[in-house]
């Protein structure tokens, strides 16, 4: 397993690929530290005795301890364990703690490529355990690139003005695929190790070159990554931890980006591109059942705070208010 000084290193090596207002950055400039402190809290507390057994999972392929967020839930204590474990780092960092999206996308593509496998003979599950065994043992983070431009929402992918609204396969080689398009919001992409990428939407049986998933370096040849900065303010009199921690959001380009064939997890099979989309929608929604009443949590002890400190914690509308609070976070 690695450590947060592992992350930072590994980030600082990255080809430059980000822009922000206009500049290239390296991944070492002081503007990414918020979301470098968040994502260094999964590594962090992984030592720490209250978050340990939450934080690590043993690994279905090689039976070796492993961060819990590269894991592949097995059973319904894993899923519970994913879930407290969510909203106790939401928690201690007062925000959406990241790594979620990563191994939400794992779990859903570790079901898919099986399914495709099954119903066509493809090899797609035995390249995917291969890369999920090496993304485990490096103990990387992930980032979910879904979400695609789209441009006119009444027509479909292939009924574009411009095809590229939906990112897609353009070529096909013997040695892998070039796919080119863009994937919007993405969430960490800046500061992530690899970019995960898959439909998302169902595909048509004129979409298959729509109907793509793979995985590849945040900083790979033709990947731009055009980020909007964490407005970052430093405490210098009164310190606020809440303020160390923060998140990036991405615009992804793939501009005629190769993927090697090893990385690719579906090439065509418009029926299972549906079925992937709304799977990682899945996973990622119960990763939401963590981080979401944790930010409520979060929300209420300040609630509860600032009424204790004007007077009015015991006044009976203000504590039937916070109980409200309770009641959604539950």
């Amino acid at each position: 397993m690695k450590t947060s000084a592992n992350y930072r290193e590994r980030m600082a090596k990255l080809r430059s690929n980000v822009y922000m207002g206009g500049n290239l950055v390296g991944r070492d400039d002081p503007i990414f530290e918020p979301g470098l402190n968040t994502l260094a809290l999964t590594y962090d507390l992984v030592n720490d005795e209250k978050y340990s057994d939450l934080l690590t999972a043993t690994s279905h392929l090689t039976g070796e301890k492993i961060n819990r967020f590269t894991h592949i839930s097995q059973n319904s204590d894993d899923l519970m364990k994913k879930q407290e474990m969510t909203r106790e780092l939401c928690q201690r960092s007062g925000r959406c703690i990241q790594r979620c999206m990563g191994i939400d996308s794992l779990n859903g593509l570790s079901v898919v490529t099986k399914e495709i496998d099954e119903a066509t003979g493809s090899k797609y599950y035995e390249r995917f355990t291969k890369y999920l065994k090496w993304f485990q043992e490096n103990d990387l983070i992930g980032n979910a690139a879904q979400t695609d431009v789209k441009g006119d929402r009444s027509l479909r992918p292939h009924q574009q003005a411009d095809l590229d609204l939906y990112l897609r396969v353009v070529e096909r080689r013997e040695d892998g695929i070039v796919v080119r398009g863009a994937k919007a919001h993405n969430s960490i992409a800046a500061y992530a190790d690899e970019l995960l990428v898959f439909p998302t939407r169902a595909m048509t049986s004129e979409e298959g070159d729509w109907a793509v998933a793979f995985a590849i370096p945040a900083d790979a040849e033709g990947v731009y990554l055009i980020s909007v900065p964490h407005i970052h303010k430093t405490r210098k009199e009164l310190k606020a931890p809440i303020t160390e921690y923060g998140t990036m959001h991405a615009f992804t380009v793939f501009d005629n980006v190769f993927v090697p064939w090893d990385r690719v997890f579906m090439n065509g099979e418009h029926k299972f591109a549906g079925r992937l989309a709304s799977l990682f929608a899945l996973y990622h929604r119960h990763s939401y059942t963590g981080c979401k009443p944790a930010l409520t949590d979060v929300l209420m002890g300040t609630a509860a705070l600032v009424a204790d400190y004007s007077g009015l914690g015991k006044v009976s509308h203000v504590r039937d208010k916070l109980a409200d609070m309770i009641a959604v976070a539950e």
